[in-house]
């Protein structure tokens, strides 16, 4: 057993620190200009009777404060915060969000939660959660090398995980101190002085604070890995009751890396089995004892019940998120494990040659806990991996400077950095999104528009490369067909097809035609007129992107300019790809990144070199449009906006015209002629 010290043994009222302690201090200072009197009667003397409860009531509420200020900085849309009230808003008493403002009918339902403020014997507030009746929503949070954060860092990161706790979530944390010299006296003292570290500074935060747990795992020393997350671990939960009920009672728990043998007593556990067998566990996954010994004919005790909904596995280590290639001292923004796993996992082998390879281990060791981890939970459960700096939310010594990892995009001026923890668990997305090119992050200067004749406004991005975020996101995704497809060897990049060569048609057997049409409906909100689109596209037809069972996809055609025929336009090298169809299903417009999916893949795996398209001006996804594209064209005397992916070079010698071109006649396929075309 770990010797704990009597702060950590008392580590659920020890991290209930109370400011009345304030009042004890100062009985042992003394009072000036009063000499003559006892210590206790010269601090009465100038004690005012009210002094520690009013400075309790300020503590209070400059936190209130500041967790509303991350709150805000979070940019919820509305339909954001109706996805986090269904998901954490209290099944008792929370008002349904309506149209007139759900997110801050969220805050409501926040500050409407039943709290017991009771009065310490101090003079300060203990504040009392009430018992959780319903499995609460917790997150597994693996602080790596805690050791060498400051204690600012480790404050603004306990502070992060107590405003996810005010917002519903609840912290699991496992202290992975990494240490070379595991099993030693030295392993033992350092993780028992970060274990104590870490819920003092929990309690620094109010109450309650947090439950230290060391002594329900345990390990068959002669077992091996496992080599599937579903299959058992050499670590089990023996006592399920240290983890279950400080989880109900509000606190957060606090897991050392080590477990119980009974061959070898107490030793070092494996960060990532912890972390996987924890999520096993909390899940109703982990299999009892007694049914594996004995296998049972009822199924029904081989499954326990479910302990408590995990829906984030939080990651908060120095070297931060995956890097990736294509953002220099950045990370993957979001990873959809379904599809990009073995592409960034790849990808870490051409990182920048700066990168040590026992780092390159760290971060596919992260990758694959993040892999695991979201294969045994639910869809909805996401993974972030970030750096204590991140996490801590803490603006950088010198805002300026372009070299500073901490400061993450999107930050402006003074303004404080949106908390990325707090951000995804309000909108369930990264801070930026990953389609978004690097120019369009963070502008310096601003887009400078230009003209372009008498009938074309015409806006190009220009900006200088941002600071990248060091956070990576990742869910368990969905998968990416695409017909055909280019990343399949011999395949590369869509190009042009001869005139008269053979090519994909919608009504080929590897297209469910009725659910894609399905989808285009329920996406535009209005009935395709599938006979006339066929018969329009059935000889343009450049490929189509899916995501998933068909809840999002891109239909893509080789347009030709206005008089040309096909022959000429494709030996004048005029073929113009062409985005005709974008569309996700309302259920899934977003959630979960189907929308980024999409254009990425159409972006960086179909259409490289540039695409363009049109949208009607008034449409309210073309903010999304213009973030996303490297201009956009007005078009004079029409309803229409035009926008393009292509590099500015590649546009000169009357590609726009061309662009233009197609715009404007593509003809709609719609069976309400009646309304604006899209």
């Amino acid at each position: 057993m770990i010797p704990r010290s009597a702060a950590l043994k008392r580590a659920g009222s020890t991290a209930q620190i109370s400011v009345g302690r304030t009042s004890s201090r100062l009985k042992h200072q003394s009072a000036p200009g009063r000499p003559g009197l006892p210590s206790h009667e010269r601090v009465d003397a100038f004690r005012c009777p009210y002094t520690s409860n009013a400075a309790a009531e300020k503590q209070k509420r400059d936190k209130d404060r500041e967790f509303f200020i991350s709150v805000l900085e979070s940019s919820a849309t509305k339909r954001d915060a109706k996805a986090y009230l269904q998901t954490f808003g209290s099944s008792g008493g929370v008002t349904k969000p309506n149209a007139a403002s759900v997110l801050q009918d969220s805050f409501t339902s926040v500050s409407k939660t039943p709290r017991f403020i009771q009065p310490s014997e101090k003079g300060g507030v203990v504040e009392v959660l009430p018992e959780v009746d319903e499995a609460p929503h917790v997150a597994i949070v693996k602080f790596r090398k805690p050791q060498l954060w400051d204690d600012d860092i480790l404050a603004g990161v306990t502070k992060t995980l107590t405003q996810l706790r005010t917002l519903g979530l609840y912290s699991v944390i496992v202290v992975d101190c990494d240490l070379d010299d595991a099993g030693s006296r030295s392993w033992r003292k350092v993780t028992t002085h970060q274990v104590d570290r870490i819920a003092r500074a929990i309690g620094q935060h109010g109450t309650p604070g947090a439950k230290v747990v060391d002594s329900s795992l345990s390990v068959n020393a002669g077992s091996e890995a496992p080599t599937s997350p579903f299959t058992s671990s050499r670590l089990y939960v023996e006592f399920e009751a240290a983890l279950t009920s400080p989880l109900r009672s509000g606190y957060m728990v606090i897991v050392p890396c080590a477990a119980q043998s009974q061959e070898l007593g107490y030793v070092p556990a494996d960060s990532n089995e912890v972390v996987l067998t924890l999520a096993k566990f909390l899940s109703g996954l982990q299999i009892p004892r007694e049914a594996v010994e004995q296998t049972p004919e009822d199924s029904t005790a081989i499954q326990p019940p479910r302990k408590a909904t995990v829906d984030r596995i939080i990651v908060v280590d120095p070297i931060g998120g995956i890097p990736a290639r294509d953002r220099p001292k950045g990370a993957h923004v979001f990873i959809n494990m379904e599809d990009e796993y073995d592409t960034a996992k790849a990808g870490l082998d051409l990182v920048s040659d700066n990168v040590l390879e026992a780092t390159k281990q760290k971060h596919l060791e992260n990758l694959k806990l993040a892999k695991d981890c979201l294969a045994i939970l639910p869809s909805t459960a996401s993974a972030v991996i970030t750096t204590p700096a991140e996490a801590a939310n803490l603006n950088p010594s010198h805002p300026d400077t372009t070299a500073d990892l901490t400061d993450l995009v999107g930050a402006v001026g003074t303004r404080r950095k949106q908390n990325p923890l707090i951000h995804n668990l309000l909108t369930d997305r990264p801070i930026y999104s990953s389609s978004l090119p690097l120019g369009r992050i963070k502008q310096q200067p601003q887009p400078q528009p230009t003209s372009s004749g008498n009938d074309a406004h015409l806006t190009t991005t220009r900006g200088i490369p941002p600071v990248m975020s060091t956070t990576t996101l990742a869910k368990r995704g969905l998968p990416v067909t695409i017909y055909p497809d280019p990343r399949h060897s011999g395949g590369g990049p869509w190009q042009p097809p001869r005139p008269g060569s053979p090519r994909l048609r919608l009504t080929d057997t590897c297209v469910d035609l009725p659910r894609l049409i399905h989808l285009i409906d329920d996406s535009f909100g209005r009935a395709l007129d599938a006979e006339h689109y066929l018969a329009r596209v059935s000889d343009s037809l450049a490929g189509i992107i899916i995501a998933g069972e068909y809840e999002g996809g891109a239909i893509l055609t080789w347009e030709r300019p206005a008089g040309l025929d096909e022959e000429t336009a494709y030996a004048q090298g005029r073929m113009v790809p062409y985005l005709d169809k974008f569309a996700v299903l309302k259920r899934s417009q977003g959630a979960g990144g189907v929308a980024d999916v999409v254009f990425n893949a159409m972006v960086r795996d179909c259409f490289p070199d540039g695409v363009c398209w049109r949208s009607r001006r008034d449409n309210p996804v073309n903010k999304w449009y213009f973030e996303r594209s490297r201009g956009s064209w007005k078009l004079l005397d029409s309803n229409w906006a035009m926008f393009w992916t292509t590099p500015g070079a590649a546009l000169e010698g009357g590609r726009i015209r061309d662009y233009e071109s197609v715009c404007r006649n593509v003809v709609p396929s719609w069976l309400d002629k009646g309304k604006a075309a899209d």
